[in-house]
């Protein structure tokens, strides 16, 4: 696989404090970063759900390639060093081997979700409410190639609530 962070070389870096935010959830689409050094957490709702820690790993470019706000926040957890990419979509015109980069890791953050949510479905399969919903949420996570879905969590003020 390509790696992002050789591609990225000679961009613009930038030092995050721990502590700060580089990214808002909410925030309107930005810059992408490919991250050098450091680890960030990722939050949504406040709820810090994973973390950034490998060289090369990108975020933002959910906002980019969605073409949304933000759907998360990245704070550092440690110092960072990231690789702040100003225009994404000329970065990917420019090297096609960044957005081909981008795809694969998008597609296994993808296929990571989907083996979760087939494995929940399998232990609760008789279920209803939240969890019996899991053949919707697999359903837009893996076929919906229609315009943007909606998950109906009764969390998502805009989303198809089915109780």
């Amino acid at each position: 696989m390509t790696d992002l962070l050789a591609l990225a070389d000679g961009l613009p870096t930038r030092t995050v404090p721990a502590g700060d935010v580089l990214m808002a959830e909410g925030s309107g689409p930005g810059p992408m970063y490919v991250l050098v050094s450091g680890t960030a957490a990722i939050e949504r709702d406040g709820v810090a759900f994973a973390r950034i820690l490998h060289p090369g790993a990108v975020f933002g470019e959910m906002s980019v390639v969605l073409d949304r706000p933000a759907t998360a926040t990245v704070r550092a957890q440690t110092d960072l060093v990231v690789h702040e990419i100003a225009d994404p979509r000329a970065f990917f015109r420019e090297r096609p081997d960044a957005a081909l980069a981008v795809l694969r890791m998008t597609a296994e953050r993808l296929d990571g979700m989907t083996r979760y949510l087939v494995d929940v479905k399998a232990q609760f399969a008789q279920a209803s409410g939240h969890l019996g919903m899991v053949d919707q949420i697999l359903d837009v996570l893996v076929h919906h190639q229609a315009p943007a879905g909606r998950t109906g969590s009764v969390r998502d003020p805009e989303g198809d609530h089915q109780h």
